[in-house]
């Protein structure tokens, strides 16, 4: 039996825990060069998130990546495939899982070295992804996502043994207050919430449709919110959000006209593999949870650097 510091998925409730792992890691003593300065590291502690509005808006990539996604929309033989995941209700495309390997030009993004060197300045280190995928609400009927912290799931489907992962999210349309924008609460990073309830056999068949195990009760909830309140970055297409694995955050039903698509790129240091599942069930399939296939990411040179165009 694996000792767990972040115990969750009990018969019995749990009481929420400070986190035990740093938020900005080291390197052999010193941090890692980056290009985030102090302050934006400041604020990446404090909140457990970074915002940059309109980052990539200017480049000519934002058309092709939304490209490939409206193709992959209509690819109706992929939509059978696992890692295609569709609306409980309207049948429409929600997400697609392993994007990075779908498409070249999302392995691409991965690997710039903007976001890359940022990715490696807030883990202290060389990186590789844990997992990538695009969520996708079509209008008027596209579904939300329950609250949850990323690190609580992985930690006990996944074997993530500590807090050092961060997550990517590049807006390939625009995020508005309409259209069900990601919501976040600051600072609850900081802070471990256990969720009640075994885990099922094969959960993550539903949960990636409706997630009901491993969603904090509405008391921790509450408490964390009335703390720091809930933040919803909005912006056009090209935005990008950074943000901490533990990090509770959630999105409502987009019940506009407009559709809301973001690619989200989880980078897990290279020291921080999976184990075994902390909550006793079988490991997820490799489109999830890369355990297998670990490739340690390179930049793009210079040349290749998509934010900078």
């Amino acid at each position: 039996m694996l000792f767990d510091e972040y115990p969750t998925r009990t018969e019995d409730p749990l009481e929420m825990v400070e986190r035990k792992d740093p938020v900005v890691h080291a390197s052999n003593g010193s941090m890692v060069r980056g290009p985030l300065g102090e302050k934006a590291l400041g604020r990446y502690r404090r909140d457990g998130f970074l915002w940059f509005e309109d980052l990539f808006s200017d480049s000519p990539l934002m058309t092709e990546l939304l490209e490939d996604l409206r193709a992959l929309e209509r690819d109706t033989e992929s939509l059978r495939n696992e890692n295609f995941v569709t609306d409980r209700h309207s049948g429409a495309l929600r997400s697609v899982f392993g994007i990075h390997e779908i498409s070249e030009r999302f392995d691409r993004l991965t690997r710039d070295p903007l976001v890359l060197g940022m990715v490696r300045q807030l883990l202290g280190g060389d990186v590789y992804i844990h997992q990538s995928r695009i969520n996708d609400k079509a209008g008027f009927s596209g579904g939300g996502f329950n609250w949850h912290s990323d690190f609580e799931t992985w930690h006990s489907e996944d074997g993530m043994p500590r807090m050092r992962a961060v997550s990517a999210s590049l807006m390939l349309t625009d995020n508005n207050e309409f259209n069900g924008p990601l919501m976040l609460i600051p600072g609850s990073h900081r802070h471990f919430v256990p969720c009640q309830g075994a885990t099922p056999t094969n959960n993550w068949k539903e949960s990636l449709k409706d997630q009901r195990i491993g969603v904090p009760d509405e008391q921790a909830l509450e408490a964390l919110t009335q703390r720091r309140g809930i933040r919803a970055p909005k912006g056009g297409a090209g935005s990008l959000l950074l943000f901490e694995c533990n990090t509770l955050h959630a999105s409502p039903q987009n019940l506009s006209p407009w559709p809301r698509a973001n690619a989200f790129f989880v980078y897990n240091s290279v020291e921080n593999g999976m184990q075994q599942p902390y909550g006793g069930t079988a490991p997820r399939p490799e489109f999830l949870a890369t355990r297998e296939r670990i490739r340690e990411l390179d930049m793009l040179n210079e040349g290749g650097t998509v934010a900078m165009r």
